[in-house]
């Protein structure tokens, strides 16, 4: 017997964050602090939600401060400004980032510790304030997982954290929030959620309820990802978008991410590479070595994408799938690490370190092929010119 853990309650379509008051009084909170950053204060997405709390009587404070790839500095900022008067919950508005530093300000909120003592292999089950997830772009899923990642400026360190503390009471699903995002921002974000349905499939944590979901959410995203690039205002791929990315979300809270994910947390935490395009500028490659872990699992994904017909053999499928993923990421212009601009002396020094870390996070023991430290440092070389 496995447990499944899921958000609260979901609410999810176009128009979906019209509902936000009703959602938060059918759960007994009025009292909301919101976390976003300045985008969507300045976007105008901020000051919707604040007309349509305050319209319902309620009284929000808002912390606009948060980073990419969220930091242990923006989280105690936050939850200093938190303390500072009431609330009974905290409104994540935005993407991953947002969301995670809204997580990570809920526990802390309640516990008096640190995101450093909350690291993997910890699990925070106790809960924190209740969380509320709106996200504005089709990608994370963290609107539907117990996982928050927060970067230590100290060590250069992605820390997962992980556990029910961080699963959304309640998840606002709205895929009109999506259709202005730019190009790099829908690829970046769509390859990630890519990810997290592969390796929620691929896993060694893997479960009936998570392969559901995982593949429904391949057959979503894969055909368009790159329709929302160049057709961002494609309602229906943008829906598509968001219910796969909500999907793969659930997927993985319930099974697991795996090298794909450990191998890029040290890249962004070092480099500030975005999380999506890490994972994206590494899918490819470490597919490449997993998949003699699983073959018959990758060959699944070949199929449920449609890149393979079911009449082809496993391993002809496999090897379609490589294929796809590397004309994928041609046609989104992913950049490898080096042309993105990333130093390849400074890469070649933080190698033992970032396959350290990898390691350290736990997502690596999941994969279909284990790898050992050295090995994941020769992935990084080969990723880092695109020499497969």
């Amino acid at each position: 017997m496995r447990p499944i853990y899921l958000p609260g309650s979901l609410r999810i379509g176009g128009g979906a964050l019209d509902h936000l008051p009703k959602a938060l009084a059918q759960a007994g909170l009025h009292a909301p602090f919101i976390v976003t950053d300045r985008f969507m204060a300045q976007s105008g997405v901020l000051e919707r939600v604040l007309h349509l709390l305050e319209a319902d009587g309620m009284a929000p404070r808002v912390f606009d401060g948060t980073v990419p790839d969220p930091t242990v500095a923006a989280v105690q900022a936050g939850l200093k400004k938190l303390k500072a008067g009431a609330a009974d919950c905290v409104i994540g508005l935005g993407g991953g980032s947002p969301i995670d530093t809204a997580k990570m300000i809920a526990v802390l909120a309640r516990h008096d510790t640190s995101p450093a003592a909350l690291k993997f292999p910890h699990v925070q089950d106790a809960p924190g304030l209740p969380i509320v997830a709106v996200p504005t772009t089709a990608g994370t899923g963290s609107e539907a997982t117990r996982f928050t990642i927060i970067t230590d400026e100290a060590t250069d360190e992605k820390m997962l954290c992980a556990g029910l503390a961080y699963l959304p009471k309640i998840a606002i699903v709205d895929y009109e929030l999506t259709l202005t995002k730019p190009w790099r921002l829908s690829a970046d974000t769509g390859i990630d959620a890519l990810t997290h349905a592969i390796e929620a499939y691929v896993s060694k944590q893997a479960n009936p309820f998570s392969d559901s979901l995982a593949l429904s959410a391949m057959k979503l995203i894969w055909p368009n990802v790159a329709t929302v690039c160049h057709e961002p205002a494609n309602r229906a791929a943008r829906e598509a978008m968001m219910l796969g990315a909500l999907q793969a979300g659930m997927a993985f809270s319930n099974s697991s991410v795996a090298l794909v994910h450990g191998m890029s947390r040290p890249i962004g935490a070092h480099f500030h590479v975005a999380h999506g395009l890490s994972n994206a500028m590494l899918l490819p490659a470490i597919t490449a070595f997993s998949i003699d872990g699983n073959e018959a699992r990758y060959a699944d994904c070949a199929r449920a994408m449609g890149i393979a017909e079911a009449t082809h053999s496993d391993s002809d499928a496999a090897r379609a799938l490589i294929d796809a993923l590397r004309a994928r990421n041609a046609e989104l212009e992913v950049p490898t690490p080096q042309s993105y601009g990333i130093d390849a002396q400074r890469w070649s020094t933080l190698l033992p370190t970032m396959a350290r870390q990898a390691l350290a996070s736990g997502s690596p023991a999941n994969n279909p092929r284990l790898a050992e430290a050295n090995e994941i440092e020769t992935l990084y070389r080969k990723v880092f010119d695109g020499a497969i």
